[in-house]
Protein backbone atom coordinates (compact mmCIF):
# COMPACT_ATOMS: atom_id res chain seq x y z
CA UNK A 1 0.00 0.00 0.00
CA UNK A 2 1.83 3.21 -1.48
CA UNK A 3 -0.58 6.08 -0.40
CA UNK A 4 -2.62 7.91 2.54
CA UNK A 5 -6.02 6.90 0.66
CA UNK A 6 -5.04 3.19 0.86
CA UNK A 7 -4.97 3.30 4.69
CA UNK A 8 -8.70 4.56 4.97
CA UNK A 9 -11.47 2.67 5.43
CA UNK A 10 -15.23 3.37 4.93
CA UNK A 11 -17.44 1.74 7.70
CA UNK A 12 -21.15 1.30 7.25
CA UNK A 13 -22.62 1.01 10.95
CA UNK A 14 -26.15 -0.64 9.93
CA UNK A 15 -26.60 -1.42 13.98
CA UNK A 16 -29.76 0.77 14.40
CA UNK A 17 -31.37 -0.82 11.43
CA UNK A 18 -29.62 -4.57 10.53
CA UNK A 19 -28.84 -5.03 13.97
CA UNK A 20 -31.85 -3.81 16.16
CA UNK A 21 -34.17 -5.33 13.54
CA UNK A 22 -33.81 -9.19 14.55
CA UNK A 23 -34.51 -7.94 18.64
CA UNK A 24 -37.60 -9.83 19.69
CA UNK A 25 -38.86 -6.95 22.40
CA UNK A 26 -39.93 -3.43 20.60
CA UNK A 27 -37.26 -0.91 21.11
CA UNK A 28 -38.24 2.36 21.68
CA UNK A 29 -38.34 5.20 19.83
CA UNK A 30 -36.13 7.37 21.93
CA UNK A 31 -33.40 4.77 22.32
CA UNK A 32 -32.91 4.06 18.69
CA UNK A 33 -32.48 7.96 18.12
CA UNK A 34 -30.03 8.34 21.26
CA UNK A 35 -28.26 5.35 19.79
CA UNK A 36 -27.67 7.16 16.36
CA UNK A 37 -27.38 10.46 17.75
CA UNK A 38 -24.17 8.54 20.06
CA UNK A 39 -22.92 6.91 16.66
CA UNK A 40 -22.63 9.83 14.82
CA UNK A 41 -21.21 11.73 17.59
CA UNK A 42 -18.51 8.94 17.61
CA UNK A 43 -17.54 10.29 13.93
CA UNK A 44 -19.35 7.25 11.73
CA UNK A 45 -20.04 8.92 8.83
CA UNK A 46 -22.29 6.30 7.50
CA UNK A 47 -25.38 5.03 9.75
CA UNK A 48 -28.11 2.87 7.94
CA UNK A 49 -30.84 4.34 10.52
CA UNK A 50 -34.31 3.04 9.46
CA UNK A 51 -36.10 0.54 7.29
CA UNK A 52 -39.26 1.27 5.09
CA UNK A 53 -40.72 -2.39 4.68
CA UNK A 54 -43.85 -3.20 6.13
CA UNK A 55 -44.13 -3.50 9.98
CA UNK A 56 -45.90 -6.66 9.28
CA UNK A 57 -42.33 -7.91 8.27
CA UNK A 58 -40.38 -6.59 10.35
CA UNK A 59 -42.04 -4.99 13.45
CA UNK A 60 -38.96 -3.79 14.93
CA UNK A 61 -38.61 -1.08 12.43
CA UNK A 62 -41.85 0.25 12.72
CA UNK A 63 -41.66 4.11 13.76
CA UNK A 64 -39.20 4.74 11.13
CA UNK A 65 -40.17 8.00 9.39
CA UNK A 66 -39.99 9.06 13.51
CA UNK A 67 -36.92 8.10 13.91
CA UNK A 68 -35.51 10.22 10.75
CA UNK A 69 -37.34 13.04 11.97
CA UNK A 70 -35.90 13.18 15.91
CA UNK A 71 -32.26 12.31 15.03
CA UNK A 72 -30.25 15.08 15.12
CA UNK A 73 -28.59 15.41 11.98
CA UNK A 74 -24.82 16.34 12.09
CA UNK A 75 -23.54 18.07 8.44
CA UNK A 76 -21.66 15.44 6.10
CA UNK A 77 -23.04 12.60 7.71
CA UNK A 78 -25.01 9.69 5.60
CA UNK A 79 -28.25 8.50 7.59
CA UNK A 80 -29.49 5.74 4.92
CA UNK A 81 -32.50 3.20 4.95
CA UNK A 82 -33.72 -0.09 3.47
CA UNK A 83 -36.40 0.55 0.94
CA UNK A 84 -37.39 -2.91 -0.57
CA UNK A 85 -40.28 -1.50 -2.84
CA UNK A 86 -41.59 2.44 -4.28
CA UNK A 87 -44.08 2.86 -1.59
CA UNK A 88 -40.74 2.22 0.75
CA UNK A 89 -39.12 4.53 -1.07
CA UNK A 90 -41.48 7.41 -1.20
CA UNK A 91 -41.70 6.74 2.34
CA UNK A 92 -38.11 7.44 2.57
CA UNK A 93 -37.59 10.28 0.86
CA UNK A 94 -40.19 12.28 2.03
CA UNK A 95 -38.13 11.22 5.73
CA UNK A 96 -35.15 12.72 3.78
CA UNK A 97 -33.09 10.18 3.87
CA UNK A 98 -29.36 11.00 2.26
CA UNK A 99 -29.10 7.06 0.91
CA UNK A 100 -31.39 4.04 0.34
CA UNK A 101 -30.26 0.54 -0.26
CA UNK A 102 -32.59 -2.68 -1.97
CA UNK A 103 -31.51 -6.23 -1.31
CA UNK A 104 -31.55 -8.82 -3.38
CA UNK A 105 -29.84 -12.53 -2.53
CA UNK A 106 -27.52 -14.95 -4.54
CA UNK A 107 -29.77 -17.49 -3.47
CA UNK A 108 -33.23 -18.65 -5.18
CA UNK A 109 -34.33 -20.24 -1.82
CA UNK A 110 -33.69 -17.36 0.18
CA UNK A 111 -34.67 -15.21 -2.13
CA UNK A 112 -38.23 -16.56 -1.55
CA UNK A 113 -37.96 -16.93 2.00
CA UNK A 114 -36.58 -13.43 2.56
CA UNK A 115 -38.53 -11.41 0.24
CA UNK A 116 -41.48 -13.88 -1.38
CA UNK A 117 -40.08 -13.52 -5.31
CA UNK A 118 -37.36 -14.96 -6.82
CA UNK A 119 -33.95 -13.41 -7.86
CA UNK A 120 -35.10 -12.10 -11.33
CA UNK A 121 -38.53 -10.83 -10.33
CA UNK A 122 -36.31 -8.98 -7.30
CA UNK A 123 -34.38 -7.51 -9.92
CA UNK A 124 -37.45 -6.54 -11.54
CA UNK A 125 -38.88 -4.75 -8.75
CA UNK A 126 -35.61 -3.20 -7.36
CA UNK A 127 -35.16 -1.25 -11.25
CA UNK A 128 -38.14 1.26 -10.79
CA UNK A 129 -36.90 1.93 -6.54
CA UNK A 130 -33.65 2.42 -8.27
CA UNK A 131 -34.55 4.65 -11.10
CA UNK A 132 -36.72 6.95 -9.16
CA UNK A 133 -34.30 7.48 -5.89
CA UNK A 134 -31.52 8.31 -8.96
CA UNK A 135 -34.12 10.83 -10.14
CA UNK A 136 -34.85 12.22 -6.84
CA UNK A 137 -30.88 12.91 -6.96
CA UNK A 138 -30.45 9.89 -3.48
CA UNK A 139 -27.15 7.41 -3.98
CA UNK A 140 -28.73 3.49 -3.79
CA UNK A 141 -26.89 1.41 -2.42
CA UNK A 142 -27.17 -2.61 -3.12
CA UNK A 143 -27.24 -5.77 -0.96
CA UNK A 144 -26.46 -9.25 -1.81
CA UNK A 145 -27.14 -11.64 0.68
CA UNK A 146 -25.44 -15.24 1.63
CA UNK A 147 -22.86 -14.76 -0.97
CA UNK A 148 -20.70 -17.21 0.78
CA UNK A 149 -23.52 -19.70 1.32
CA UNK A 150 -26.87 -20.11 2.08
CA UNK A 151 -28.96 -21.49 5.00
CA UNK A 152 -31.32 -23.55 2.58
CA UNK A 153 -29.10 -24.19 -0.09
CA UNK A 154 -25.50 -24.27 1.36
CA UNK A 155 -23.07 -23.43 -0.90
CA UNK A 156 -23.46 -20.50 -3.26
CA UNK A 157 -21.34 -20.01 -6.60
CA UNK A 158 -19.14 -17.01 -6.51
CA UNK A 159 -20.74 -16.53 -10.51
CA UNK A 160 -24.26 -15.90 -9.12
CA UNK A 161 -22.97 -13.63 -6.63
CA UNK A 162 -21.56 -11.83 -9.44
CA UNK A 163 -24.62 -11.61 -11.51
CA UNK A 164 -26.58 -10.02 -8.99
CA UNK A 165 -23.98 -7.29 -8.12
CA UNK A 166 -23.62 -6.58 -11.63
CA UNK A 167 -27.14 -6.33 -12.41
CA UNK A 168 -27.21 -4.03 -9.51
CA UNK A 169 -25.24 -2.11 -10.80
CA UNK A 170 -26.19 -2.08 -14.36
CA UNK A 171 -29.63 -0.05 -12.89
CA UNK A 172 -27.52 2.25 -11.11
CA UNK A 173 -26.17 1.22 -7.48
CA UNK A 174 -23.39 3.06 -6.71
CA UNK A 175 -21.82 0.20 -4.18
CA UNK A 176 -22.96 -3.33 -3.64
CA UNK A 177 -22.41 -4.60 -0.05
CA UNK A 178 -21.64 -8.81 -0.13
CA UNK A 179 -23.34 -9.94 2.64
CA UNK A 180 -22.04 -13.61 4.78
CA UNK A 181 -25.39 -13.66 5.77
CA UNK A 182 -24.96 -16.88 8.13
CA UNK A 183 -21.39 -16.18 8.96
CA UNK A 184 -20.17 -19.39 6.88
CA UNK A 185 -17.14 -17.66 5.46
CA UNK A 186 -13.62 -18.25 5.62
CA UNK A 187 -10.56 -16.71 4.23
CA UNK A 188 -10.37 -19.17 1.20
CA UNK A 189 -13.84 -18.78 0.43
CA UNK A 190 -13.58 -15.18 0.91
CA UNK A 191 -10.47 -15.00 -1.38
CA UNK A 192 -12.20 -17.18 -3.98
CA UNK A 193 -15.46 -15.12 -4.13
CA UNK A 194 -13.87 -11.68 -4.46
CA UNK A 195 -11.16 -13.04 -6.68
CA UNK A 196 -14.29 -13.78 -9.27
CA UNK A 197 -16.00 -10.49 -8.71
CA UNK A 198 -13.28 -8.25 -8.54
CA UNK A 199 -12.41 -9.52 -12.49
CA UNK A 200 -15.41 -7.20 -13.55
CA UNK A 201 -16.23 -5.03 -10.60
CA UNK A 202 -14.31 -2.24 -9.55
CA UNK A 203 -12.71 -2.90 -6.36
CA UNK A 204 -14.01 0.27 -5.00
CA UNK A 205 -17.73 -0.59 -5.76
CA UNK A 206 -17.66 -3.11 -3.14
CA UNK A 207 -17.93 -3.58 0.17
CA UNK A 208 -17.65 -6.51 3.24
CA UNK A 209 -20.37 -7.77 5.03
CA UNK A 210 -19.13 -10.31 7.68
CA UNK A 211 -21.14 -11.92 10.32
CA UNK A 212 -19.37 -14.08 13.23
CA UNK A 213 -21.25 -17.00 13.97
CA UNK A 214 -18.07 -18.89 13.62
CA UNK A 215 -16.08 -16.04 14.71
CA UNK A 216 -14.30 -16.05 11.49
CA UNK A 217 -15.57 -12.42 10.75
CA UNK A 218 -12.06 -10.29 11.14
CA UNK A 219 -10.44 -12.78 9.47
CA UNK A 220 -12.11 -11.97 6.50
CA UNK A 221 -12.20 -8.46 6.76
CA UNK A 222 -8.12 -8.96 6.51
CA UNK A 223 -8.80 -10.89 3.68
CA UNK A 224 -10.79 -8.37 1.97
CA UNK A 225 -8.12 -5.72 2.38
CA UNK A 226 -5.37 -7.30 1.25
CA UNK A 227 -7.27 -7.83 -1.89
CA UNK A 228 -7.99 -4.04 -1.59
CA UNK A 229 -11.63 -3.97 -0.18
CA UNK A 230 -11.56 -0.46 1.91
CA UNK A 231 -15.42 -0.62 2.95
CA UNK A 232 -17.02 -2.55 5.85
CA UNK A 233 -20.09 -3.04 7.36
CA UNK A 234 -20.70 -3.77 11.05
CA UNK A 235 -23.00 -2.99 13.95
CA UNK A 236 -22.54 -1.72 17.42
CA UNK A 237 -22.03 -4.29 20.02
CA UNK A 238 -22.28 -6.95 17.37
CA UNK A 239 -26.20 -6.57 17.50
CA UNK A 240 -28.34 -8.70 15.34
CA UNK A 241 -28.63 -11.01 12.27
CA UNK A 242 -30.96 -12.06 9.84
CA UNK A 243 -34.52 -12.64 10.94
CA UNK A 244 -35.03 -15.19 8.34
CA UNK A 245 -32.03 -17.26 8.36
CA UNK A 246 -31.81 -19.33 11.90
CA UNK A 247 -28.90 -19.22 13.76
CA UNK A 248 -27.04 -16.02 12.09
CA UNK A 249 -26.93 -14.04 15.20
CA UNK A 250 -24.00 -11.59 15.48
CA UNK A 251 -23.08 -9.38 13.22
CA UNK A 252 -19.05 -7.89 13.47
CA UNK A 253 -19.15 -5.88 16.31
CA UNK A 254 -18.10 -2.42 15.41
CA UNK A 255 -16.14 -2.27 18.44
CA UNK A 256 -13.97 -5.31 17.36
CA UNK A 257 -13.42 -3.88 13.74
CA UNK A 258 -12.01 -0.71 15.01
CA UNK A 259 -9.62 -2.22 17.25
CA UNK A 260 -8.05 -4.71 14.39
CA UNK A 261 -8.30 -1.74 11.58
CA UNK A 262 -6.70 0.99 13.93
CA UNK A 263 -3.98 -1.88 15.21
CA UNK A 264 -3.12 -2.78 11.81
CA UNK A 265 -2.60 0.36 10.76
CA UNK A 266 -5.68 1.92 9.24
CA UNK A 267 -7.68 4.82 9.73
CA UNK A 268 -11.26 4.82 9.91
CA UNK A 269 -11.85 8.60 11.61
CA UNK A 270 -14.25 7.07 14.15
CA UNK A 271 -13.53 7.38 17.74
CA UNK A 272 -13.16 4.17 19.89
CA UNK A 273 -14.36 5.33 23.39
CA UNK A 274 -17.73 6.79 21.67
CA UNK A 275 -18.62 3.66 19.76
CA UNK A 276 -17.50 1.57 23.11
CA UNK A 277 -20.37 4.09 25.11
CA UNK A 278 -23.28 3.61 22.63
CA UNK A 279 -22.72 0.02 22.46
CA UNK A 280 -22.86 -0.18 26.24
CA UNK A 281 -26.09 1.97 26.00
CA UNK A 282 -27.92 -0.40 23.55
CA UNK A 283 -26.71 -3.44 25.56
CA UNK A 284 -28.42 -1.41 28.77
CA UNK A 285 -31.46 -0.41 27.09
CA UNK A 286 -31.96 -4.14 25.37
CA UNK A 287 -31.23 -5.50 29.31
CA UNK A 288 -33.87 -3.06 30.92
CA UNK A 289 -36.31 -4.44 27.95
CA UNK A 290 -35.80 -8.09 29.19
CA UNK A 291 -36.21 -7.08 32.48
CA UNK A 292 -38.98 -5.92 32.43
CA UNK A 293 -40.70 -8.58 30.72
CA UNK A 294 -39.55 -11.28 33.14
CA UNK A 295 -40.43 -9.40 35.75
Amino acid sequence: MSNASDRRVKIVEVGPRDGLQNEKLPVPLSAKVELIDQLSRAGLRFIEAASFVSPKWVPQMAGSTEVMASIERLPGLCYSALTPNLQGLEAALAARCDEVAVFGAASETFSQRNINCSIAQSLDRFGPVVQRAREAGVPVRGYVSCVLGCPYEGEVAAQAVLEVAQALLAMGCHEISLGDTIGRGTPESTRKLLEVCLRDIPVERLAGHFHDTYGMALANVRTSLAMGLRTFDSSVAGLGGCPYAEGASGNLATETLLADLHALGYETGVDMSGVQAAGRYIRQVLGDLQRQQAA
